[in-house]
């Protein structure tokens, strides 16, 4: 989206108190989300090494950032653009049971997003990773880790305004699920981004379902790489996918605001469905795909939580460079002075 400049905005705290709060809110998240999905914190990889397929692709067309590395022969390596793949192969490397997991404080490199007012080129997030059963693999299970996310949610915007109590709440009591498919069909002659802004504005929260399938109108509601997230599998009403968004409306940006991307990860069914359906066979050769098709790495769910999304959202902050260090144009760092948005 294009840069969008709040009119009247004025930052809620100022910078050193927002230092403060940045890490109250991220300490503060990591451990309920720890404690509530049972998931033990490990160290992130920065980058990977090219052509494992360990990487992920998220819409499947991104560049990674490469470099050689000298000791290996000048063998590349890739900076990491999340770490879905990472983390199902360590909860088979640690022996992980169902109901359990892992999370990591991930950092990364996206060079190809467009820069505005969410979209950095740094990406900070908890990427996280749970163990599940084959009888998990079912909207229900979905829907009730949803829940227990958006639960935490709100329980830190509650922590924030009683350490700031200017800082009102405002996300609803319960999350709305909508699928891909119905939400085209309550507006179909809108945008897949602009029927995100209609749902959201009505219902505060939602989690659209089904992200990556082709719909009736022929069209995707987004891209997703083929071998993370179920997005062909059949559910129930001739719906298709086990993965989502958990999207919020933003006052401050009036839009759609989207917090998590996250889902039941492919098994082998889904995984050689979805590499046809996007003619990726290929991939099926590479060092994950061949663990997953061996049965070397567990059935999971996961997904990856924004944490400067995440404090921009509760500190009411108009652009992302409010509460992390990026490289911004120029000419966006002096219209978002004028506007008294400063990025850091």
């Amino acid at each position: 989206m294009p840069l969008y400049l709040p009119k009247t905005y004025r930052a809620k705290l100022g910078p050193e108190t927002t230092e403060q709060a940045i890490k109250m809110l991220k300490d503060t998240f990591q451990t309920l989300l720890s404690e509530e999905l049972c998931l033990r914190r490990v160290t992130a990889p920065l980058f990977v090494l090219s052509g494992t397929g360990i990487n992920d692709d998220l819409n499947g067309s991104e560049r990674a950032v490469t470099f050689p590395i000298k000791d290996l022969d000048n063998r590349k390596a890739e900076v990491v653009h999340s770490l879905a793949k990472w983390k199902r192969m360590k909860l088979g490397e640690y022996d992980i049971a169902p109901g359990y997991g892992l999370y990591t404080d991930m950092n990364a490199i996206r060079a190809d997003e467009e820069l505005d007012n969410i979209h950095s080129i740094y990406v900070d997030q908890w990427d996280w990773e749970r163990t599940i059963r084959e009888e998990d693999r079912n909207l229900k299970f979905l829907k009730s880790i949803v829940k227990k996310i958006y639960h935490i949610i709100r329980e830190v915007e509650q922590k924030t305004y009683r350490t700031f109590s200017h800082i009102t709440p405002i996300l609803p009591e319960e999350i709305t699920f909508i699928h891909s498919e119905a939400l085209l069909q309550a507006y179909p002659h809108l945008s897949p981004k602009e029927r995100e802004n209609e749902a959201a504005k009505k219902y505060g929260a939602i989690f659209i379902i089904g992200i990556g399938s082709t719909l009736s109108n022929g069209e995707k509601h987004d891209g997703r790489a083929p071998d993370y997230d179920d997005w062909s599998s059949e559910t129930e009403n001739g719906y298709k996918g086990l993965n989502g968004d958990i999207i919020f409306w933003n006052p401050i940006l009036e839009s759609a605001y989207e917090i998590s991307s996250m889902g039941i990860r492919v098994n082998k069914i889904a995984l050689k469905r979805q590499l046809e359906i996007t003619g990726s066979e290929n991939r099926e050769k590479l060092l994950f795909h061949q663990a997953l098709l061996n049965d070397k790495i567990p059935l999971s769910i996961g997904g990856g939580i924004g944490q400067s999304r995440l404090c921009m959202f509760f500190l009411r902050c108009a652009h992302i460079g409010e509460v992390q260090s990026s490289i911004w144009p120029e000419t966006m760092i002096e219209e978002c002075r004028k506007n008294g948005i400063f990025l850091k």
